[in-house]
């Protein structure tokens, strides 16, 4: 398969070129015209396939409801944005919600195949139990717990080793000890629900600690005589940081801060979405213990309250809300949504990237930045518009 363009996103640059396909995988980046190509979308942009590291869920699916099949159509169903791998990510649950959700998980992936079924699933994403109740935001604080070895590995073999993320309080881990741990095993640990202090965050860093959970929602505040958490985000380069961009968890003018104080290669647009994603306003939803509502303006707040429990977020419109009302220049936009979370996740050898030898993972954009069409490990996805 040869698929051209006057616009492919290469090496952080708009060129023309050609790409050649095999098995799923990018075998050639060649200048435009080389070969009659069998797709050419002229001055379409060629950017890579999003990844989104934390998202709950969407469509009525949900990463916690334990059900297979919900996973895989959740897979196929967020294609149309532009997302061609996610990590299935858990709210804080009691041991036994958490490991059957796990479980489940575990059996989608066994059985999705990549392309042929939609968006791989690239792993879970563990958002708590291991969190302060200070900071709780929509987690049910009856099933937080003290960070524990013994209960993370249970949950890591249920899981069957596809924990790549684990949210975490760092205050709440005595001397670090699953901090330690987790870095030990190359798996993500994410400081987030957390009051800690800028000096804990720089502390569990020290012990291995790679990034910041949604920066600037529920987490200690950035302060001039206290950073936090936030100003923690801000401050350390080499700290990786997500940023929910829906503009109402987070405004245009902290996204436009967010991008000047953060290293290029360390911002990571995550959607934090969750089931009610793709529901009208007006529809209520169980999640977790919690009933959440869908207001007028796209929000998921508990019913009943102003607290935001996730989002409704398409990784598309995020892109969108960046380059179109935040003004980030669109390169940067574009590589908090593809390389950079492939690189926290430890596939950025694979993904996020157009390269000979990485997956053929492409989202074609309109002028607006809108998604026209996708490709998932080769494979062209239908009903994308």
């Amino acid at each position: 398969m040869i698929i051209s363009g006057r616009r492919v996103f290469i090496d952080g640059a708009f060129v023309p070129a050609q790409l050649k396909t095999e098995h799923g995988r990018i075998t050639a980046v060649e200048a435009r015209g080389k070969d009659e190509a069998d797709v050419d979308y002229r001055d379409a942009r060629i950017v890579p396939g999003f990844v989104d590291v934390h998202c709950h869920g969407a469509f009525s699916c949900d990463a916690g409801h334990g059900k297979e099949e919900e996973i895989r159509t959740w897979a196929k169903k967020i294609v149309p944005e532009g997302v061609t791998t996610f990590l299935a990510t858990t709210l804080t649950a009691k041991e036994d919600v958490l490991t059957a959700a796990l479980r489940a998980v575990a059996a989608a992936k066994k059985k999705h195949r990549p392309g042929a079924d939609g968006a791989d699933i690239a792993g879970i994403h563990l958002e708590g139990p291991f969190l302060n109740a200070a900071y709780k935001g929509a987690q049910p604080e009856d099933a937080i717990v003290a960070p524990d070895i013994g209960m993370f590995e249970r949950l890591f073999m249920a899981s069957e080793g596809l924990i790549r993320i684990v949210t975490l309080a760092p205050e709440c881990d005595e001397g670090l000890s699953l901090t330690r741990y987790l870095a030990e095993k190359g798996i993500v640990v994410s400081v987030g629900h957390s009051a800690a202090t800028c000096a804990q965050v720089e502390q569990a860093v020290q012990a291995g600690a790679k990034s910041i959970t949604h920066t600037f929602n529920a987490q200690s505040p950035f302060h001039h005589r206290e950073a936090g958490v936030a100003g923690a985000a801000l401050a350390m380069g080499d700290l990786y940081s997500e940023i929910i961009c829906d503009l109402r968890h987070v405004s245009k003018e902290a996204l436009r801060i967010f991008f000047k104080c953060k290293d290029r290669d360390r911002t990571v647009m995550v959607t934090d979405a969750l089931l009610c994603k793709g529901s009208a306003p007006g529809e209520v939803f169980e999640f977790g213990p919690h009933r959440i509502a869908v207001d007028a303006d796209g929000c998921a707040r508990i019913e009943g309250t102003d607290t935001l429990a996730g989002s409704t977020l398409r990784m598309d419109e995020g892109l969108r809300n960046l380059t179109k009302t935040a003004k980030i220049p669109f390169a940067d936009a574009l590589m908090s949504a593809t390389a950079n979370p492939a690189a926290l996740i430890g596939m950025g050898d694979r993904i996020g990237a157009i390269r000979n030898g990485y997956d053929a993972d492409l989202c074609i954009l309109g002028e607006d930045d809108s998604v026209q069409d996708v490709w998932c490990k080769g494979i062209r996805q239908e009903n994308v518009v």
